[in-house]
C-alpha cells in the first residue's frame, strides 16, 4: 500500500491540546497547535491572547486566514477592527502589528502558508515562524512536562 493511499480525514479533538506559551514573543499570549502540513508549510492554531496584548510587527510570506471566536483586535496599519466572526484574508507579503482593542480576551482560529518574519522597529528581522518553528516549540512543551506530544502532521489516522 502507498503512503498516499493510507491519507484520510484527521480528527483533532482540540480542548485535549495544552496552550502553549508564545514565548519570546509573550508570556502572556498562548497558542494551541492544531495540524502541521509540512509539505506545503501550512498549519493551524488557535491563539489565546489578553485583552492587552500586543505582538511584534510581522510580514507574512503566505497567506493567513483568521477567523475571530472571541474578543476584538485589529492592525495598527488598518482602519477595520476583527470582532467575533470575522474573517480577516491576509495576503503573502502583508505587514502588520496585531493589537488588543479594550475588551475581552481574544481566542482566534488561524491557517498559516509558510514563513512569518518577526520585525523590530527598524523592520529588521528578529525571529522567523513557520511549521518547523511552531512544531519545535510543541515537541519542547510536551518534553519538559514529560507528557508525549501528539503527532500534528499524521494524516492517517
Amino acid at each position: 500500500m502507498m503512503n498516499v493511499e493510507k491519507i484520510t480525514t484527521s480528527y483533532v479533538d482540540a480542548e485535549s491540546y495544552p496552550w502553549i506559551p508564545f514565548t519570546p514573543y509573550s508570556n502572556e499570549v498562548f497558542i494551541k497547535v492544531l495540524k502541521v502540513e509540512p509539505v506545503s508549510g501550512t498549519f493551524v492554531t488557535l491563539l489565546k491572547a489578553p485583552a492587552t496584548m500586543r505582538l511584534p510587527k510581522h510580514h507574512h510570506c503566505g497567506t493567513v486566514m483568521v477567523y475571530t471566536i472571541k474578543g476584538t483586535w485589529k492592525y495598527i496599519e488598518h482602519d477595520w477592527t476583527a470582532t467575533p466572526g470575522s474573517f480577516v484574508y491576509e495576503t503573502a507579503a502583508s505587514v502588520h502589528t496585531p493589537i488588543a482593542v479594550a475588551g475581552d480576551e481574544i481566542i482566534t482560529l488561524n491557517i498559516q502558508v509558510g514563513d512569518s518574519l518577526y520585525l523590530d522597529d527598524k523592520d529588521n528581522i528578529i525571529a522567523v515562524e513557520n511549521w518547523k518553528s511552531v512544531m519545535k516549540r510543541h515537541v519542547e512543551f510536551h518534553k519538559a512536562r514529560g507528557t508525549v506530544a501528539p503527532d500534528l502532521t499524521d494524516f492517517t489516522e
